[in-house]
């Protein structure tokens, strides 16, 4: 009897893999340990719009760390490898939505803060079910006034994980109280007016009408955006630092900002309700949520809090009269269960954030952006498709 059969015998033949087995084993290994890399430490994004222009270009190509904020678990962790929502021929979905986790977050580095240019899953379009007793998703939206309404209507969505990525800075973190007047944002009764990364409109005032527009291109200026509202008066997005090259020309009679009315709009700016006159440029107060921190509910906190409390945070929300009733219980208040954010363009007048949608949820968010490892330029010469400055450009 062998009493060492624990050992290898050596004696033993080896059986030899095939080349189809070979190749097998390492697509799979390739395919696990790129898709542990890719939940949990780093991934490759690129900037599909100029929403955060000058700071992000389109055609940037960047590095998106998880580990900063810490790596979120999987919540819908059955789908199919490096696609992220679709499958890219049939145009499917490539995830399977029978199986759900909820939200959970591995330890991170830091916290998010101010600043900080942050990757997270859209947060429009979230599943709502519609009582007969409650105001209608439409009406919160679209900025009808509080009413009960007898109609229902359900909006579905993809889950979280599974939404369009978006990057954008953040502005405003748990806590704080922002407001924007005459496009300048206010956080926690500071002003902070926007970097030389960012955009805003500007009027610029020629001397007289015979001018080389050129000049402005060779300024970092798009040519495509400048409007021309008068003989000697244009239009365009530019950073501080572009606008103080255009003051020394001499042929400039003045550039100012030019900003929107505080004259309100069509019912698009969040919170939608009609009782407050905003614009992109000119809104708030508003309290961003923090975990642990119990707001007082009634007519005029409602219409800002109602979604987060209701879609984020899983409660059922009713009106019934005067009173609010969160999972069949009257309430006059409520204590939030996570942390939430307020993201916003450095191209704020070409950049859907914040300001239309609200506050992005903890459980939204991606990662953080580090840098820049590719910037390709569709408009650029041969030897000038690629932006050689750009590679490998920290993101601030």
């Amino acid at each position: 009897m062998n009493y060492k059969f624990w050992q290898k015998n050596p004696n033993a033949s080896v059986k030899k893999k095939s080349k189809t087995r070979e190749w097998t084993d390492a697509i799979i290994f390739a395919v696990v340990a790129a898709t542990i890399i890719r939940v949990f430490f780093i991934e490759a994004y690129t900037i599909p719009s100029a929403s955060m222009e000058k700071s992000l270009l389109i055609g940037d190509f960047l590095f998106v760390s998880k580990v900063n904020y810490g790596a979120r678990i999987p919540m819908t962790p059955i789908a199919f490898p490096f696609a992220h929502h679709t499958m890219p021929i049939t145009g499917t979905k490539a995830y399977w939505d029978g199986v759900q986790w909820k939200y959970h977050r591995l330890p991170g580095l830091s916290d998010i803060k101010r600043n900080d240019v942050v990757v997270f899953n859209f947060p429009e379009g979230d599943t709502v079910a519609l009582e007969n007793q409650g105001p209608s998703y439409y009406d919160l939206v679209r900025g009808s006034d509080w009413k009960a309404v007898n109609t229902q209507y359900t909006v579905t969505s993809r889950p979280v994980d599974k939404r369009e990525n978006y990057i954008k800075r953040c502005i405003g973190i748990a806590g704080d109280v922002i407001s924007m007047k005459n496009g300048v944002a206010n956080v926690n009764g500071k002003d902070e007016p926007l970097k030389n990364t960012g955009q805003m409109p500007y009027k610029i005032q020629f001397k007289s009408s015979d001018v080389n527009l050129q000049v402005f291109q060779d300024l970092g200026f798009s040519m495509g955006e400048m409007q021309q509202v008068s003989a000697d008066t244009y239009i365009a997005n530019a950073s501080p630092e572009m606008i103080e090259e255009v003051k020394k020309l001499d042929f400039v009679k003045s550039a100012e900002m030019s900003p929107d009315p505080n004259n309100g709009q069509d019912g698009g700016l969040f919170p939608h309700d009609p009782k407050r006159v905003w614009s992109r440029d000119n809104f708030g107060p508003i309290k961003i949520p923090a975990k642990g921190w119990t707001v007082q509910l009634d007519s005029v906190t409602m219409p800002l809090y109602y979604r987060a409390i209701r879609t984020y945070e899983g409660n059922k929300v009713e009106k019934v009269g005067a009173d609010w009733l969160i999972n069949g219980q009257k309430v006059t208040s409520y204590t939030f269960k996570m942390n939430y954010y307020w993201m916003m363009g450095d191209n704020r007048h070409n950049s859907a954030d914040s300001r239309y949608w609200g506050f992005v949820p903890e459980d939204h968010v991606v990662g953080k952006a580090l840098f820049i490892w590719m910037s390709w330029n569709t408009e650029g010469s041969f030897l000038h498709k690629i932006r050689w400055s750009r590679l490998f450009h920290g993101i601030h």
